[in-house]
């Protein structure tokens, strides 16, 4: 088993990597030389050495022979995943990866083309996209008729200490800014991939994807330590990418999102994931991620990160036993967690 980075998601991958009995660490890779020949133990807060020692070198960890990877950079490397494919090492990510729909046709050939030669298999999960589709999935089980159904992460991000995702996604910019609506949708398709996987689990021929966007600015300044929001900047991204069948919207799924204290979202937020079937019955929940009682970690950043890492580490096995290519939440069994 590869992990692939040791940020703050695959810090989480690697701790549970180590923790599961059925999963053995053969090598991890490095995104920064700060990192590069610690020992894993050291990147992910286990309590003991293990011994494999964290390098830079593909090569090297293509040698290893491990059949699985969980590959967790912000954003993926074609490079990186055709090689790890081609090598015929299975691949689950959070990695902005859905369907691969957000990449070129010719880059998602690529990838195609490694599983094919490989004979391996592709996986993208995470919190959202990810766990919250298969939720609003599985409601939709209980509807005689489903006329939509619409997930909304409505969530205070001012824990999330990434001031360049942040910015990416338009926070802290000038309402203004030129073509600011085009960026934030092209930071955010990995959403629309959801939302076709969706439509595709349903049976349903999406005639188009859309997308939509608020932005709304502070009435104050925040300091949130890691970047500044300052007064009449944007604090607040509520948008959607939706699928449609006709002039049906069919399948929805966004963020509303808020940076800082001085700031009034469009919709009050709900402090979690929403999910929604409109139908017949209507049935809503709403997902919260909770420290657990014994908590011992300093904020409220981790229980997040675990919540987004677990998805994808989780079906390493179902992955693995799949068939090769690209595979979706709705190809594999109901992924699992482990009890102690």
């Amino acid at each position: 088993m590869l992990q692939w980075t040791t940020g703050n998601i695959g810090s989480r991958s690697l701790h549970a990597i180590l923790a599961r009995a059925d999963l053995e660490l053969a090598g991890v890779y490095a995104h920064g030389a700060d990192k590069v020949g610690r020992d894993a133990a050291e990147l992910c807060g286990w309590p003991e050495p293990t011994g494999v020692l964290a390098t830079d070198d593909v090569e090297a960890l293509l040698a290893t022979g491990a059949d699985a990877c969980c590959y967790n950079p912000l954003w993926p490397d074609l490079d990186h995943l055709c090689r790890l494919l081609a090598a015929g090492v299975d691949v689950v990510t959070t990695a902005a990866w859905i369907t691969g729909g957000k990449q070129s046709p010719d880059d998602r050939a690529r990838i195609e083309e490694a599983c094919r030669v490989g004979r391996s298999t592709i996986y993208g999960s995470g919190a959202h996209p990810g766990i919250t589709n298969l939720v609003g999935l599985v409601l939709s089980g209980a509807c005689e008729r489903v006329d939509e159904i619409r997930i909304t992460e409505s969530v205070d991000c001012s824990t999330y200490e990434s001031g360049a995702t942040m910015s990416h996604m338009g926070f802290g910019r000038d309402l203004g800014t030129p073509g600011l609506e085009e960026f934030v949708r092209t930071e955010s398709e990995v959403f629309a991939e959801s939302a076709a996987m969706m439509a595709d689990a349903l049976d349903v021929t999406l005639d188009r994807l859309t997308f939509d966007v608020t932005f709304t600015p502070a009435h104050g300044d925040s300091d949130l330590g890691f970047m500044t929001i300052p007064a009449g900047t944007i604090a607040g991204v509520f948008g959607y990418h939706r699928g449609w069948v006709g002039d049906r919207n069919v399948v929805s799924v966004g963020f509303n999102w808020t940076m800082g204290q001085h700031v009034t979202p469009p919709k009050p937020l709900a402090h979690g994931h929403v999910v929604q079937v409109f139908g017949r019955p209507n049935m809503r929940t709403v997902l919260h991620c909770l420290p657990p009682h014994d908590w011992d970690e300093e904020g409220w950043m981790g229980p997040g990160m675990i919540y987004t890492a677990m998805p994808a580490t989780n079906a390493v096995p179902y992955v693995v036993a799949a068939p090769p290519g690209i595979v979706t939440l709705k190809d594999l069994p109901v992924v699992t967690g482990r009890t102690r």
